[in-house]
């Protein structure tokens, strides 16, 4: 449970050393022209200027903590801002921005701007990130769709493309690709069509070689090329019933999209398709910094401060889809 009393979430001054505590745990730095040297940086302390102002001496320029992050020239205070970081995080199944709008008493739109902008700094930038696995490591994969598209979409039946009008199938739905490391962390893609290719791509990005890769039985994978991009392939047959043979299983990526399905269905309800990798984000934030794997909601609060740097989001960017 949140603790309503803690400084942070109602004092924005000490939200706001919180917050540089996260961020420069070794002093403070220059977002603009990067001067670490804290005999070249001088607090600004004083009746003239805003608490927590900063001036470089190397490029003459003011910054804040909140300067090259998701929370620059935000009106929002910086106790609030904690506050829906701390109730996103510790949510497993996601928080609306409707109850957010309630709980801080800002307006909906801004309760969704806010969370967008958090759903932001809980992102991962894969293309820079470790590979997934390793050496004996186990790494599962499965996809699934959600929602329903606006037009038509391919799909991929038994490795070949088809196209579908109508109807409930795949086709209607948005294709979400998910890369569990058993025991670890998540990954998860919003595809525009779940096909091989797509598949492999996937998997040679961001699984190591050396990795055990286990899947169903799905053409996706056993009839591509992902057999030769890790160490060893193996599948389970849900067709047949068979869920679990010896270690082989696909149970950790599956319990990832119950998580992930009972969120989207039960408490966000309508998502539109541009922002669905956002919430993917979301998720995968969450379940990689489980309880399971030693980390509690303020750990969780405070992993996701410490990624709102260099990731900047404006209202016009993302208010078109706004229900």
């Amino acid at each position: 449970m949140v603790d309503l009393t803690n400084p942070i979430f109602t004092d924005a001054d000490k939200a706001r050393e919180h917050l540089e505590a996260q961020r420069w745990p070794e002093g403070p730095y220059c977002p603009h022209c990067g001067n670490i040297d804290q005999a070249r940086i001088r607090s600004m302390k004083g009746k003239a200027h805003r608490p927590g102002l900063y001036n470089c001496r190397e490029c003459r320029k003011q910054f804040s903590v909140t300067v090259g992050t998701v929370f620059e020239r935000t009106k929002v205070p910086l106790n609030k801002w904690l506050m829906a970081t701390y109730l996103l995080s510790a949510s497993k199944k996601g928080m609306s921005a409707h109850q957010l709008h309630r709980t801080l008493g800002v307006t909906y739109k801004t309760a969704w701007f806010m969370f967008h902008r958090i759903r932001e700094a809980m992102r991962v930038d894969t293309a820079n990130a470790e590979p997934m696995g390793g050496k004996s490591k186990v790494v599962e994969a499965d996809e699934t769709y959600q929602g329903k598209t606006k037009s038509t979409r391919k799909i991929s039946v038994d490795g070949r493309v088809k196209y579908q009008n109508k109807g409930r199938g795949p086709a209607n739905k948005r294709p979400v690709i998910a890369l569990v490391e058993r025991g670890g962390k998540a990954r998860s893609f919003h595809v525009p069509y779940a096909t091989r290719p797509v598949v492999e791509k996937i998997v040679a990005e961001n699984i190591a070689k050396e990795s055990r890769l286990h899947t169903d039985e799905s053409h996706l994978y056993s009839k591509s090329g992902v057999p030769g991009l890790v160490a060893k392939h193996e599948t389970v047959r849900h067709s047949a019933d068979e869920y679990v043979r010896g270690d082989v299983y696909s149970n950790s990526v599956e319990g990832y999209f119950s998580i992930f399905k009972r969120g989207m269905k039960g408490v966000y309800q309508h998502c539109s398709e541009k922002h669905l990798h956002r919430y993917l984000a979301e998720f995968d934030f969450r379940f990689s910094n489980r309880t399971a794997l030693g980390v509690n909601d303020t750990d969780r609060a405070n992993e996701a401060l410490k990624g709102i740097t260099g990731k900047r989001l404006t209202y016009r960017r993302t208010s078109e889809a706004l229900l």
